[in-house]
């Protein structure tokens, strides 16, 4: 069992060195259980390498029976009472549902134009890594103040290079951060490997030619822990941290966008 638990003393933690609490984003895709499961695989080989993870799960509601982080975000973090149970299952990999508490954090940030993620350091700065799993449209908001390279997990077929276009679209209007694109193979085969090539090129040049910029992509054998290994430290790489206080990027943005085009070399 494992909970997220506050004392009258919890405040003091701030005047105490912490390290940087790494983010990581991972763009959800409607009816693509492979790329759940690779985000599970992908968030163990994290916690193999000595990182702590919690994951905020923006496409699970948070309700009485469930509580995630709106409950957290509603309650003072110095109250003793302010728990979440996270279940049985919580040792392993801490997942929270958060799309309430993630719609409610990009509201406040609006209102104030502050960075949306600072208010989840009082209570996940014990974990090394928060991943951010949710829909392009609810990502975007909250990635405003920070260097974080969000994750797209390209699905099959036509369909799965329309669905990650859309999220490519998506982030780089609400951040004009640039993606990163992982097609996940379920065999090893020449001819899915061709096709998925394919898939990958052709989302590509639809990015270069529509929203200004180069898309990074990668091809992933789920069955193949050393791939999975290899997509985790990326991520770990391309990570931003919460207690960046940097102005919204523009490396990344559709054409007639304000935004321009800035290369790392």
């Amino acid at each position: 069992m494992l909970d997220i638990g506050f004392h009258q003393a919890a405040g003091l933690h701030s005047f105490t060195p912490q390290a940087d609490l790494r983010v990581v984003a991972v763009a959800s895709q409607d009816n693509s259980p492979t790329g759940l499961e690779a985000l599970w695989q992908i968030c163990a080989s994290l916690q193999r390498l000595g990182y702590p993870v919690v994951v905020l799960d923006g496409t699970a509601q948070e309700t009485d029976d469930s509580p995630g982080l709106l409950h957290l975000l509603q309650q003072a973090s110095w109250r003793d009472d302010v728990q979440l149970n996270l279940g049985a299952t919580a040792s392993s990999l801490a997942v929270i549902p958060a799309a309430r508490g993630m719609l409610r954090m990009s509201r406040a940030a609006e209102r104030s134009d502050a960075a949306p993620l600072h208010s989840l350091l009082p209570y996940f700065r014990t974990y090394g890594i928060v991943v951010l799993h949710a829909p392009a449209a609810t990502l975007g908001p909250l990635l405003t103040h920070t260097a974080t390279v969000p994750l797209v997990v390209m699905g099959d077929g036509a369909a799965g290079v329309m669905s990650s276009y859309k999220s490519l679209k998506q982030i780089a209007v609400d951040t004009g951060l640039p993606c990163m694109v992982a097609a996940l193979l379920r065999g090893a085969g020449a001819a899915e490997r061709r096709k998925t090539k394919s898939a990958l090129l052709t989302l590509q040049g639809c990015a270069e030619r529509h929203l200004g910029g180069p898309v990074r992509t990668t091809t992933i054998a789920t069955q193949n822990p050393q791939e999975l290994q290899r997509l985790a430290l990326q991520l770990l790489e391309n990570a931003g941290t919460i207690a960046e206080s940097l102005p919204a990027l523009h490396s990344f943005a559709p054409k007639g966008s304000s935004a321009h085009l800035v290369r790392s070399h």
